[in-house]
């Protein structure tokens, strides 16, 4: 125990500032650093790489089949905010020493205005890879697990031309085919702008797709696995070298907490909510027994980790992030 007439003493001590002496006041730095996070998974080197944060507002519409009441007490007992929710976006990007893959592209600018659609703290992308030492001409394959605007709409700048250069997009015929159909704007309100922009962004790849089939790889060592419910075609991609895999699982659980522990549930975002939640249940349960690792686009920075059983649902486990980097 500290003694109290030592404190007093110490305290007494200090000197007092006289009048007019300036305190050494900074300004507040209202900036974000670069987020990018490089590990391995074998002899594969993988970088996470932001493109900011996506901020999903009332939590409320987005699981629209769910109790309010449930909703708000299980963000309240991981002390999360009841009543609104921020989404990460963790773009993967795995040099695998003959090709380097970028897996999915944020928000990108392409659609003008319509690209801040969730605030201005997204589409930082392309500024974060290359703080990571990477430059979009070098990426030459981009792996879409959807055709979401979150997801592909960085593909193309504003006036329409390729941010990346000497890629190759691969991304399921299913989801190209929905996401460039002008016969699908119809139901929720947000489905013209996502049509609008899938086809602005996607057209300009058109004579250099890769179509993506369940269980097949695209190029060696990345495999993709049919992951359909969020959207017609989304598709999950195992990075496999040596004896590790990384699982990238795009949007198949959107929110580390709600979706994990109650995978059931629906979310509004989705194609077809209920084929979503089999899809979710599925997959966690395999990821559960397996053991394998996975990095979510949506969940906490940077996004790597495993989920294992709690319940009736599944806990999300976060890797710690000295135990995955490169040395």
């Amino acid at each position: 125990m500290l003694n109290r007439r030592l404190l007093l003493g110490a305290s007494a001590a200090l000197p007092f500032l006289p009048p007019g002496v300036a305190e050494a006041r900074a300004p507040f730095r209202n900036t974000t650093p670069a987020a990018w996070y490089r590990f391995k998974v074998g002899d594969f080197e993988a970088t996470v790489v932001s493109d900011g944060r996506l901020p999903l507002g009332a939590i409320q519409p987005a699981f629209p089949t769910s109790s309010p009441d449930e909703v708000s007490a299980l963000m309240r007992d991981h002390f999360l905010p009841p009543d609104s929710a921020t989404l990460e976006q963790n773009a993967l990007v795995v040099n695998t020493g003959r090709h380097l893959v970028l897996f999915d592209t944020g928000m990108g600018e392409s659609m003008g205005e319509q690209s801040k659609m969730f605030g201005p703290t997204t589409g930082k992308l392309l500024q974060n890879l290359r703080a990571a030492g990477i430059e979009p001409g070098q990426i030459d394959v981009v792996c879409a697990t959807h055709a979401h605007c979150d997801h592909v709409w960085a593909l193309v700048n504003r006036r329409g031309q390729r941010v990346f250069p000497n890629a190759r997009v691969a991304i399921s015929e299913a989801d190209l085919r929905f996401w460039t159909d002008d016969g699908n704007k119809r139901g929720p309100e947000f489905m013209k702008v996502f049509i609008d922009g899938a086809k602005k962004n996607l057209s300009a790849y058109r004579d250099r797709m890769i179509m993506v089939r369940d269980g097949q790889e695209v190029v060696p060592g990345v495999t993709a696995f049919a992951a359909p419910g969020h959207t017609v075609g989304h598709h999950v991609y195992a990075v496999r070298s040596g004896n590790e895999t990384l699982v990238n699982t795009g949007d198949l659980a959107h929110h580390q907490v709600l979706l994990l522990r109650k995978p059931a549930w629906e979310f509004a975002f989705d194609t077809d909510p209920k084929q979503s939640a089999q899809t979710r249940s599925r997959m966690l349960d395999r990821f559960a027994t397996d053991r394998e690792r996975i990095l979510s686009y949506h969940f906490p920075w940077p996004g790597i980790g495993h989920v294992s059983r709690e319940g009736d649902g599944y806990e999300w486990m976060p890797s710690p992030m000295n135990l995955t980097s490169v040395s």
